[in-house]
């Protein structure tokens, strides 16, 4: 990886429009070229000619504003070619020099952009913002402003001639909007919340964890739970000690980013460490890898099998390196090793079985986490281990949950010094054990800065893991108060028609937001609509591809299910909820459809992975989600009505709004003709 990112600058350039007009092409190309980190392509220089050459031109009767160049997006670790301030309306401007058409992607570019500084950059939120594409040799096209209740526009496409005029049009229309200092503009916190494959991607590019991500007073900083962290390997590597930490978060907190966040700065900083990322869950794994391969071809001009090659190292599944070290009794080349989801490592039967099965090994007595333990002591120095630790996201069988951590800690390796989340003592991660006693005897210590104690994947919401919770536990009335607080930024509908979630999702994207459908792995009885849960998706492809793909989720054909989606998020989703999860007797009843009819699930862990399945399903999105729930069928009978409008009204009961088939979707935002 390459050295270290300097931090952000906010613009390469940024004066008064007046002052700009005034200043010689090449003096504004040499501030430019001045910030520019990269070797100075030809092409770059050109093109930033040409925009300071249209931009002069176009903006000679506007004097009174104020021009940016290069202005930072620091979530999608990219620039804006230019935003101006004026009549306090914000314009993103996206330049294509010398291109004759308005191409989806510089649409949708500059559409990110926008959207970005609404949602994340304080003194954008309540303020107009025009996208405007400009592709010099394209034909002019009529300026139509359309606004969207965001305050953000339908991008204005033009060809840099008309510039001046739109700019004043739009300052006419919105005339007496309040002013705008730049200087306090640019200087405005930008809180963002990325995309896990975001972060991921500008991690590896060498951003810092402090530019991508948000660090409001209302989010747990992970820069804390980073630095507290690597305080503690460095302790390990200066007194050639052994240690295992324990980091907890509720769902959404950012613990795979926490995670990913340490392995780029240890190796980066300290590439003989070998830091290594592992993931017992392979479609997060295989969608970063794959994320993180088409980014690096892309940048660099290599070939993807090339990237694919360079990353593998970087992102590792944990059974894969848990089968690698066992051909070895070496130590392996990883002196640290984070692993994801740790309490979802298998138990000593679970992994009896694979070896038994896979590898022929009869005799296999230890839990994976006992055997990972192992590996890493093979080290006669030191070594560290960061476990990061889901509540309430156990869905299969064979999970071991912490206490085998415990019980192999205390059994084989009392000499390793343990550091956990000062929550490691709630339900949500003991599974009835007593975990404290397991410590007790251990060099143990628990300390705040280990646990992620607020959701930021919903960026428009943090109470949503909340909601969802009383949801899962059957408290309606606490939903409802919770809904409450979240109805006006985090979007949520209930409709029992598919076409009608399918025409919300598409209604509610702009830009690259992303959307998709979302089904437990028991919804065997979706099949009549079309939603056939067997057929296995491609993750990367799924995740990845575009709305031309139809392997994409975007065409809203293949539904992921909670083992395809869990550790990931779209920005959109609609939950198909079936009859596995269903209302009985004033509570929830757990169901499996086996042959020809469904049969109740008595086993107390299955329910509790039948629960958390819904659970991660419905914590998903970044932005809203509509609920499918199927009318039924009174002549089948795996689906009669009454199966699927128990669950209906209760999650009406929990003040979900409804919408009802062929009428207006509440809730969509329509653009307003503002011509």
């Amino acid at each position: 990886m390459s050295e270290i990112a300097p931090r952000l600058a906010a613009a390469y350039y940024s004066a008064r429009i007046g002052a700009f007009l005034d200043s010689d092409p090449d003096a504004i190309y040499g501030a430019l070229s001045r910030h520019h980190a990269h070797t100075q392509e030809l092409a770059q220089k050109i093109a930033w000619l040409e925009q300071i050459k249209i931009l002069q031109r176009g903006l000679v009767s506007v004097r009174q504003g104020w021009i940016a160049f290069e202005f930072a997006i620091p979530r999608m670790g990219k620039r804006a070619d230019a935003v101006i301030l004026l009549d306090g309306v914000i314009y993103v401007i996206e330049f294509k020099v010398r291109a004759d058409v308005f191409t989806a992607a510089a649409i949708e570019q500059v559409t990110d952009y926008s959207l970005d500084l609404k949602n994340f950059h304080a003194a954008s939120h309540d303020r107009i913002i025009v996208p405007v594409v400009i592709s010099t040799e394209a034909e002019a096209k009529p300026v139509q402003l359309s606004l969207w209740p965001d305050d953000v526009a339908e991008p204005v496409l033009s060809n840099g001639e008309d510039l001046g005029s739109m700019l004043l049009a739009v300052a006419h229309r919105f005339q007496g909007q309040p002013a705008l200092a730049p200087e306090d503009w640019m200087a405005s916190g930008y809180k963002p919340t990325p995309t896990i494959i975001e972060a991921a991607q500008a991690l590896y590019r060498s951003h810092r964890v402090e530019d991508i991500t948000r660090s409001d007073a209302g989010a747990k900083n992970l820069s804390v739970t980073n630095a507290r962290l690597t305080a503690i390997i460095e302790d390990a590597k200066e007194n050639q000690r052994k240690v295992i930490c324990f980091v907890t978060g509720v769902p959404g907190a950012g613990k795979t980013l926490a995670g990913l966040n340490l392995v780029t700065d240890r190796a980066q900083a300290h590439e003989d460490e070998h830091a290594v990322f592992l993931s017992g869950n392979g479609p997060l794994v295989d969608v970063l890898r794959e994320a993180l391969a088409r980014d690096e071809s892309k940048r660099r001009s290599i070939k993807i099998g090339e990237a694919r090659r360079k990353v593998k190292s970087f992102i590792q599944n944990i059974h894969h390196f848990r089968d690698a070290n066992l051909r070895s009794d070496d130590a392996p080349s990883e002196h640290l090793a984070v692993f994801d989801e740790a309490q979802r490592a298998w138990n000593q039967r679970k992994i009896a079985q694979f070896m038994r099965e896979k590898h022929g090994i009869a005799d296999f007595a230890q839990s994976e986490p006992e055997f990972l333990v192992s590996v890493m002591n093979r080290h006669a120095d030191w070594c560290a281990i960061v476990c990061l630790i889901g509540g309430g996201q156990e869905i299969n069988d064979g999970e071991a949950g912490l206490s085998e951590w415990f019980i192999a800690l205390s059994k084989h390796y009392p000499d390793w010094k343990i550091f956990t989340s000062d929550q490691l003592a709630h339900p949500d991660y003991t599974w009835g054990y007593d975990l404290a006693g397991m410590m007790a005897p251990l060099d143990h210590r628990a300390e705040q800065d280990l646990h992620l104690s607020v959701a930021v994947r919903s960026f428009r919401a943090e109470q949503l893991s909340q909601f969802i919770n009383e949801v899962i536990s059957g408290d309606a009335a606490k939903a409802s108060q919770t809904y409450q607080v979240i109805r006006g930024r985090y979007l949520i509908v209930l409709t029992r028609d598919l076409s009608s979630a399918r025409a919300w999702l598409r209604s509610r994207a702009r830009g690259s937001e992303r959307y998709g459908l979302v089904a437990s792995s028991g919804a065997s009885r979706l099949k009549p609509d079309g939603i056939n849960i067997n057929q296995d998706i491609d993750a990367p492809n799924w995740f990845l591809n575009n709305r031309d793909d139809v392997r994409s989720s975007f065409y809203l054909e293949d539904p992921a299910t909670e083992f395809d989606i869990q550790g990931l998020e779209l920005d959109w989703i609609a939950m198909c909820w079936d009859a596995d999860f269903r209302r009985s007797d004033g509570r929830w009843s757990c169901h499996d459809f086996q042959g020809a009819k469904w049969r109740n699930v008595n086993d107390d862990k299955r329910r509790i992975y039948l629960a958390n399945a819904y659970r991660v399903l419905l914590t998903r999105a970044r932005q809203g989600m509509a609920i499918y729930v199927p009318r039924g069928d009174a002549a089948d009978h795996t689906r009669p009505p009454a199966f699927y409008d128990g669950i209906a009204d209760f999650l009406a009961t929990c003040g979900i709004p409804q919408m009802e088939s062929n009428v207006t979707i509440p809730g969509v935002f329509r653009p307003t003709d503002l011509t």
